[in-house]
This record gives C-alpha cells, structure tokens and sequence, in this order.
C-alpha cells in the first residue's frame, strides 16, 4: 500500500490491509512518529480509507481489537489462573462449610445420630439408603457438600503445584496457598511487585485499616500473612515486627520472581535469622525496627 513514503514519516496503516485487525493492532502498538501530522489526509491518500471519517471508524476497529487481544493475553498469563483458582478454591470450601452447617440441621430433625461438618455430609452421602423420613433431599444435599469439598481440594492441590512455578520465590517463603492469596488480593503477580512492603504487610486487612484511616480503630498490624508461621508464631507484643520482617522479605521475593523468575534460597536463610531474633526478644522489650 505504500507509494515510496518512508514509513516514520507515514502513519500506523502503512502496509496494512483494510479488515486486517490483528495487523492494524500490531501497527498501532509498535509504531511511533517524532510529532503529529495528518494521519488521516495520509490514509485517504495512501487508500487505506476512502474519508477522514472511515479512517477514524477503522482506527476505533482496530484499537478495540487490539485492547480485546491485550485483555484476553494477561487473562491467559499464568498469575491470572493462579488467582482465579485460589479464588474458586475459597469460595468453594466457604460454600461447602456453610451448606455443612445447613446440611446438620435440616439432618438432625430426622436423624437421631446426625453429626456436623464436612465429614459427615460425606459419610450421609456415602450411605446405601436414604434417612428414614427423607424424601432424598437431604442425601442430595450432602451429596453437593460432599462434591464442592472434594472440588475446594482438588483446586488448593492444583494452586500447590502451580504456585511454585509461577512465583517460585514467593512460593518459598509464604508456603503456596498463602503466596497465591498475596497475588490474588494484589490482583496480579506484577501489581504485587510493585506494592512497596508496608502495603503487602496489610493485605487481607483493609476493612481494619479504613477503620483506622477513619479514627475508628488502631492501625493494624497485619493482613493475611498472619497466618504465616513466622507471624503467628510469635509474642503478640512482637508480631508488628515478625509482620513488618516477613512483609519486607515477601516484597523482594514478589519482585524476583516477577523481574527475573530466578530462585533466590538466601531469602529464607535471612528471614529465618530475623525472625529467630525477634522472638528471642524478652517481653515488653523496646522494638528497634
């Protein structure tokens, strides 16, 4: 399509052909120009378009299609099915619990040996013949809790296998769950890289941190990396600090593995060592962090 025009001086149609929206999208994102100039007088004349008002119909087509393409190829990344995974997997074992509970009441009134939780929906759907006096809603019921807790499993083993290889580091140092939780409140492994270690350390806490934004409540020590052996493991008086170390190795470990995907073992040597100080701390003793 082109007449000779060098291709800097020309526009993003340059050698692409009307309807080609995957060429256009391509062209839009890797072509640059030292300053505006008339891109639409230069389609008309190059007949890319026949009118200003068609070359601008054809550039909407084609940054739409270019964006739908982004979209879907950052929802295909790896980081976004780890997130949509741990995410099933919680709203899975949630429902479960909560139809279990549903579950030993409805079953208690025609079942003087009913039980509670998971593992008695599993063993009443596991049965040969239905309660006497239940018309097999109830069987069928925990027979679904039964299913949903079976799928909550399968989905935590998938996110500890798949979490290792998205962000080995990560991985290491939070445990796998734990580390896909981190990606998926920060909505992604590289929104969680550039999250600096404060941020990281309240993550899964924000109804308490607007709470103290608000002057309702004291700042919170920390979001869901208290379920972290290192944070849970020590003093209450020391666990601001064993959070804020923890976050600061997390951080680091976030941006490695987004950056550049190489294993790096001394972090855990080095949160180990930090952690074994600060609870080695005598109680009430003044925090130098």
């Amino acid at each position: 399509m082109t007449d000779g025009t060098d291709p800097a001086e020309a526009g993003w149609f340059v050698d692409v052909e009307p309807g080609d929206l995957e060429g256009a999208g391509e062209a839009i994102a890797g072509g640059t120009a030292e300053q505006p100039r008339d891109w639409p007088g230069f389609a008309v004349d190059a007949g890319y378009a026949d009118s200003e008002t068609e070359y601008y119909d054809r550039l909407h087509e084609a940054t739409v299609a270019a964006t739908r393409s982004a979209v879907e190829a950052d929802e295909r990344a790896d980081d976004r099915q780890l997130v949509h995974a741990v995410r099933a997997m919680d709203d899975c074992t949630r429902t479960a619990n909560e139809l279990a509970e549903r579950l030993a009441e409805w079953a208690g009134t025609i079942d003087p040996d009913a039980g509670t939780g998971i593992e008695y929906a599993r063993e009443l759907a596991g049965r040969e013949t239905d309660l006497e006096g239940d018309p097999g809603r109830v069987r069928s019921l925990a027979e679904r809790v039964a299913d949903l807790a079976d799928e909550g499993d399968d989905l935590r083993k998938f996110v500890e296998r798949q979490t290792p290889t998205v962000a080995p580091n990560l991985a290491a140092l939070a445990g796998p769950v734990l580390a896909a939780r981190l990606i998926s409140l920060a909505g992604g492994l590289e929104e969680l890289a550039k999250k600096p270690s404060g941020t990281v350390q309240v993550l899964g806490a924000e109804d308490a941190l607007f709470a103290h934004l608000r002057g309702h409540a004291p700042s919170p020590k920390h979001g869901i990396i208290y379920t972290h052996d290192a944070v849970r493991g020590t003093h209450p008086e020391n666990r601001g600090s064993a959070a804020r170390a923890v976050a600061g190795k997390l951080a680091i470990a976030a941006r490695i593995d987004h950056y550049s995907g190489e294993r790096n073992s001394e972090l855990e040597a080095e949160l180990a060592d930090r952690i074994e100080t600060i609870q080695a701390r005598t109680t009430g003793e003044e925090d130098d962090d």
